[in-house]
């Protein structure tokens, strides 16, 4: 069974900057894609991130240009650096792990951090 650890989260001035991680307990380059993802109650999941296995990433407009995703192999970790925080990137952000088997795509999801930004 894949178990993803989201930790990181806190709260955080307008301007200011946080560094998510995402520990999973094997190895990420086993999984096709790792994505962030973050909530706001009463809201649909939203995409933020997106990195393949060959390198390649996708970010959501809102975060474009300020969030970065990465990834340490040797650590099984996945990183969400997001710099330029606003109040509105408050949420509880998620970490989610895609294996593909032939047709079949596998999610694995974290707990979730809770992100808050507020003056």
């Amino acid at each position: 069974q894949v178990q993803l650890v989201e930790s990181g989260g806190g709260l955080v001035q307008p301007g200011g900057s946080l560094r998510l991680s995402c520990v999973a307990s094997g190895s990420i380059f086993s999984f096709n894609s790792m994505a962030w993802y973050r909530q706001v109650r009463g809201k649909a999941r939203e995409l933020l991130a997106v990195l393949n296995r060959g390198g390649n990433t996708n970010y959501a407009d809102s975060v474009k240009g300020r969030f970065t995703i990465s990834r340490d192999n040797a650590k099984n970790t996945v990183y969400l650096q997001m710099n330029s925080l606003i109040p509105e990137d408050t949420a509880v952000y998620y970490c989610k792990a895609q294996a593909v088997n032939g047709p079949t795509a596998y999610d694995y999801w974290g707990q979730g951090t809770q992100v808050t930004v507020s003056s």
